[in-house]
Parts: C-alpha cells; sequence; structure tokens
C-alpha cells in the first residue's frame, strides 16, 4: 500500500493544488503545541504523513485535522461530500532508531516520488526548519490518514 501511495499517481490529487496543499500544512502547523508536538510530515499529492508526538487523544488529532481540512478543501474546491478517506492509520514509535527512520521516510518520500530533487525543494514537507526535531523522550505516533 505504501508503494501506491508514494507513487502519487492514484486516488484524488487535490492536495497537489498549491493552495490546498498550503492550506492543509497550515492546519498542519496550527495544532502544533496545541494537539501535539511536530516533530515531521510531508502533504503529497494523494496522501499526508505525520510524525507527531500527541498531547491529546491521536482520534482527536485526525479528527479535527480531518474536519478543518476537509471543509475548507471542498469549499476551495466548490466541493461537497468527503475529502478524506474515513480511516486514519496511526502506530507507536518504539525507540529513537524508529523514529529517526520514520522521520526519514516522511521527509524523504517526495524525492522517492519523484515530485523533488531533494527533500528540502518540496514545499510542503518539514524538511525545511521547523525548530523543534529530534524531541525523542516521550515516543511519538506517527499518522498517516
Amino acid at each position: 500500500m505504501d508503494r501506491i501511495l508514494d507513487d502519487a499517481r492514484t486516488g484524488p490529487l487535490y492536495l497537489r493544488m498549491p493552495k490546498i496543499a498550503a492550506m492543509v500544512v497550515d492546519a498542519i502547523r496550527y495544532r502544533h503545541q496545541r494537539h501535539y508536538q511536530l516533530h515531521a510530515y510531508v502533504v503529497m499529492p494523494n496522501h499526508v504523513h505525520m510524525l507527531v508526538t500527541p498531547l491529546v487523544e491521536v482520534s482527536k488529532v485526525t479528527q479535527s485535522l480531518k474536519r478543518f481540512t476537509g471543509l475548507e478543501g471542498n469549499r476551495i474546491l466548490a466541493h461537497t461530500g468527503p475529502f478524506w478517506q474515513r480511516e486514519s492509520y496511526d502506530r507507536l514509535v518504539r525507540d529513537g532508531d524508529e523514529f529517526t527512520k520514520i522521520a526519514n521516510y516522511i521527509e524523504n518520500n517526495p524525492v522517492k516520488a519523484r515530485l523533488a530533487p531533494t527533500a528540502e525543494e518540496f514545499p510542503w514537507t518539514s524538511a525545511r526548519p521547523i525548530g523543534n526535531r529530534p524531541q525523542v523522550g516521550n515516543p511519538p505516533h506517527i499518522g498517516v490518514w
């Protein structure tokens, strides 16, 4: 499944639109220190990856992000109905090595999908500094939605 998503050619590609991708990034950053400590993220054309240490229940994190960005995305597109898939995937990160591996995977996702020559050149990623990494003391979660 990761390989299909990473290819960035399947499903709706609304997140490819700069206005929608920027809105999702703003929503992710807005919730930093409110709902989670943000460590890494990427907004791909058809999915989002985040590595966070939650400050509230993970279900509240995904519900809040999906609700706001779904409504706003539909407004931008002049669409109605579901913007995101119902399911989300999250998992506990067990140690610092796994944390580093996942952060690298997230930030290099656009390079692997041939969307940018380097992670830093992709506009919708934390590969551009966000000033709070790494914070591995409390094992974070990763969410894909």
